[in-house]
């Protein structure tokens, strides 16, 4: 098996020689050549969507210094890509954030996201399921291309007990595999969502642990909020810094209230009743977090977690909230005791992606770094 990668790799570095648009489809076959050598035939057509649908995004894609000299681009579209590459540079020269050739080309999509992503936990267990790849590790979702896929996967989780949560996204990072494209999607958000989705993306690229999607998460979340900081402390925009700041708070009550749900249907789930108790117990719990959340929008007078809390708030869904989320503070807490400074954050970043998974994690779990 080792010789087999080894041949695979030569076989990569190899395709630089090929024209551009043969090279993408060539090293999309090799990825999945090397996915089938390492899986059962279930899974095997869940990568051939992988691979077809990332290798047609990048057979679709426009360069966009070339979208730019066209006369007839409108003018909202065209003000979007000049802020990416000036986000692009911006993440270069402040943040230590290295794009490479990605974001520099766009994809027309004929579909609201760029692709659907599945979460499931079991029916009592607030730990999200986990499904392992050959270069992304293991990770608590299922990607498609195609929603119809997305849902009849979460369909076949829900006819095994599973709790399932699924929701469309925007972007992905393939880790510096590819040149990775912006898409319409993307496009459509506020100028400062698109902001933050570039550094998040940016920061799986710069810090990557496979297998460790609550560390990835959470380490790219806080890079995504300190270069939105920054981003717009350079822009000098009179407010800006309170309204930022006023929407941190607003996002940080958020995990606390979810996180701390969570933690009640832990101890729930822990204690010794029959299963159509806990089933009970567990709808309680959901109503009070629903309740709770009416009095958290009248408080901040924010409805912009309106649309996640029409979800079924199950197992699954708030562990995606865990995921993202549930580091962000000690990943603050880890800048500040670097006064600062990025270069020193991200080689204490790194040096924690270094461990072990258990060493990290006890770390990480404690009070002070």
């Amino acid at each position: 098996m080792g010789r087999y990668f080894r041949d695979q790799a030569q076989v990569i570095r190899a395709i630089v020689i090929l024209p551009n648009r043969v090279r993408i489809v060539f090293r999309c076959l090799c990825l999945c050549a090397v996915a089938l050598v390492l899986v059962s035939c279930e899974t095997i057509s869940y990568y051939g969507q992988a691979a077809k649908g990332q290798a047609s995004l990048l057979w679709a894609r426009q360069s966009i210094d070339s979208l730019l000299k066209d006369t007839a681009l409108d003018t909202e579209t065209r003000e979007k890509l000049e802020l990416v590459l000036r986000v692009r540079d911006f993440a270069l020269q402040q943040l230590q954030l290295d794009a490479g050739n990605s974001y520099l080309s766009y994809v027309e999509l004929n579909r609201p996201y760029v692709l659907w992503n599945v979460f499931a936990a079991p029916e009592f267990s607030t730990q999200a399921l986990n499904w392992c790849y050959p270069i992304a590790g293991c990770v608590s979702y299922r990607g498609y291309f195609s929603e119809a896929a997305s849902i009849d996967f979460a369909q076949t989780l829900e006819q095994q007990s599973f709790d399932v949560y699924r929701g469309g996204v925007d972007a992905y990072s393939t880790l510096g595999w590819f040149n990775d494209p912006l898409n319409s999607a993307i496009l459509r958000r506020s100028d400062q969502r698109l902001v933050a989705l570039i550094f998040h993306e940016l920061a799986h690229q710069k810090v990557y642990v496979a297998g460790d999607t609550s560390f990835n998460e959470s380490f790219a979340t806080f890079v995504e909020q300190e270069g939105l900081r920054r981003w717009y402390a350079a822009q000098q925009q009179e407010g800006i810094e309170q309204a930022l700041a006023t929407q941190a708070q607003i996002e940080a009550a958020f995990v606390a209230l979810v996180l701390k749900y969570r933690d009640r249907l832990t101890t729930l789930y822990a204690q010794t009743m029959s299963d159509e108790h806990k089933r009970v117990e567990k709808t309680a719990v959901q109503s009070a977090m629903r309740e709770e959340y009416a009095r958290f929008r009248d408080q901040w007078n924010y409805t912009g977690y309106d649309r996640w809390f029409e979800g079924p708030l199950n197992n699954a869904q708030l562990a995606t909230v865990a995921s993202y989320n549930e580091l962000v503070p000690t990943f603050a807490k880890l800048l500040d005791r670097e006064q600062g400074d990025l270069s020193r954050f991200y080689k204490a970043v790194q040096e924690l992606a270094a461990m072990p998974y258990e060493a990290r994690t006890e770390l990480l779990s404690q009070a002070a770094l």
